[in-house]
C-alpha cells in the first residue's frame, strides 16, 4: 500500500510539473502560432546541382556577412556588412571603406539614379548615404516608427519602394516570425517630393525583397515564410491591384533583384531542417522552440544549404543555381546580375560570391 501510495503521489507530482510548465510555455510565449503550410517538395521542375559551389570570392576577409549588394553604372561595387560599413569594391580590384554607420542591422541597399546609395536599416529606417553623410529619409509611418525595414527600390520617377519584414519581431528574432506565421509585414512607398511614407500594402508574409520591371509597370515583393512573390501593379488597369506573381517557391524568397534580360534572380532561404518540417504544423513544439535560442538554430536550416533561382517575366522560373549542403555558399540572401556574372550577398559566408554566368 505504501509504495501504491508513494507512486500514485510521484505521478500526481510529475503531471502537475508538466502542467505548470504547459501553462508557463503557453502564457509566456513570444508568439500565437498558427499552422504554416510548407511548398511541397516536388515544387521545383529542375534537378538538384552544385553550380555555386563554383563561385569565386572576393572580399574573402575584408566583408563580415554582406547581406545585400548594389553596383552603380560604373560597375562599383556597394554592400552593408554586419560591423556597420558600407564599403565598395573598385573596378580595379580595391576594396574601402566608404562609410561607417555605426549600424549592425543593416540590410538592403539600391544606388538611385542620381547615383547616391539608399539603405535600408532596421533601427532607424530608410537611409540616404552621400558623400557628404548620412540622411535618415523615412523612420515613421502613420505615427507609427518603422522597425524593420528590409529592402528598397528606385522606381524611374524617383520614388522609393520598401519592404518592412514584420511589425511584431526585430531582426534578431526574426525566426519568430515564421514560427508565428501571421502577417506582420508591409509595403512602403517614400515620395521624395512630398518626403512622405505611405503604406501600400499591409499584412505580408515577412515582406522582404523588392524588385521594379523592367517596364516600370509594377513591383514584385517578396513574401518570405509564404514561399511566394506578389505582383503589385504602379501602371495601367490594375494600378494599385495585386496579385500572386510566383508561389510554392522551392525555398524561401529573401531579396529579388531585376536581371539585364527582364528576369528576376531571386535568392531562396532553406527555412527548415530536414526531418523537422512537422513543427510549422504543430502549435505546442512551435511555443516549445520560441522559449530557446539554441532550438530555433536546430529547427533553421539556414546554414545547411543555398538556392537562388532566375524568373522570367511571366512568373516561371527559368533556371536554379545551388549548393546543395552549404559546403562553399549558404544562406544565400541576394542575387544581383552585372556584366554577365552573377554577384552574391550572405548572412552567414565572410565574402562575396561572384559567378561568371556562362557556366551557369
Amino acid at each position: 500500500m505504501a509504495l501504491k501510495h508513494l507512486l500514485t503521489s510521484c505521478s500526481g507530482f510529475v503531471l502537475a510539473c508538466l502542467l505548470a510548465f504547459t501553462v508557463q510555455l503557453y502564457l509566456f510565449s513570444p508568439i500565437s502560432p498558427v499552422s504554416l503550410e510548407l511548398p511541397p517538395p516536388s515544387s521545383s521542375p529542375l534537378p538538384q546541382n552544385n553550380i555555386l559551389q563554383r563561385v569565386i570570392k572576393i572580399g574573402d576577409g575584408v566583408l563580415l556577412k554582406p547581406e545585400d549588394i548594389a553596383l552603380d553604372k560604373e560597375g562599383t561595387l556597394y554592400t552593408a556588412t554586419r560591423d556597420g560599413w558600407i564599403k565598395r569594391l573598385h573596378r580595379n580590384g580595391s576594396w574601402e571603406d566608404w562609410k561607417m554607420l555605426n549600424s549592425h542591422t543593416l540590410l538592403g541597399i539600391t544606388i538611385t539614379n542620381e547615383g547616391d546609395l539608399v539603405a535600408c536599416d532596421v533601427d532607424q529606417g530608410l537611409l540616404k548615404v552621400t558623400e557628404n553623410g548620412v540622411t535618415v529619409l523615412a523612420s515613421h509611418v502613420n505615427g507609427s516608427k518603422i522597425r524593420f525595414a528590409d529592402d528598397v527600390i528606385e522606381a524611374s520617377d524617383g520614388s522609393l519602394y520598401f519592404s518592412v519584414a514584420s511589425t511584431k519581431f526585430g531582426l534578431h528574432n526574426w525566426y519568430l516570425d515564421v514560427l508565428e506565421a501571421k502577417p506582420h509585414g508591409q509595403l512602403l512607398k517614400y515620395d521624395p517630393s512630398s518626403n512622405e511614407t505611405s503604406i501600400l500594402l499591409e499584412g505580408l508574409g515577412f515582406a522582404n525583397g523588392v524588385a521594379v520591371s523592367e517596364d516600370q509597370d509594377y513591383l514584385v515583393v517578396c513574401e518570405t515564410w509564404k514561399f511566394r512573390c506578389l505582383r503589385y501593379w504602379l501602371k495601367g488597369d490594375k494600378r494599385g491591384q495585386t496579385e500572386i506573381f510566383i508561389e510554392n517557391l522551392p525555398g524561401a524568397p529573401d531579396n529579388i533583384n531585376l536581371a539585364p534580360d527582364g528576369s528576376f534572380w531571386i535568392a531562396l532561404l532553406k527555412l527548415t531542417s530536414d526531418g523537422l518540417e512537422f513543427v510549422h504544423s504543430s502549435r505546442a513544439a512551435k511555443h516549445l522552440i520560441a522559449t530557446s535560442g539554441k532550438l530555433v538554430e536546430l529547427v533553421s536550416g539556414l546554414h545547411k544549404k543555398a538556392t537562388v533561382v532566375n524568373v522570367g517575366a511571366d512568373g516561371k522560373i527559368i533556371k536554379k543555381l545551388e549548393d546543395p549542403n552549404g559546403s562553399v555558399m549558404s544562406f544565400v540572401t541576394s542575387a544581383v546580375e552585372f556584366d554577365n556574372h552573377l554577384y552574391l550577398g550572405s548572412l552567414q559566408n565572410n565574402f562575396i560570391g561572384k559567378l561568371p554566368l556562362n557556366v551557369a
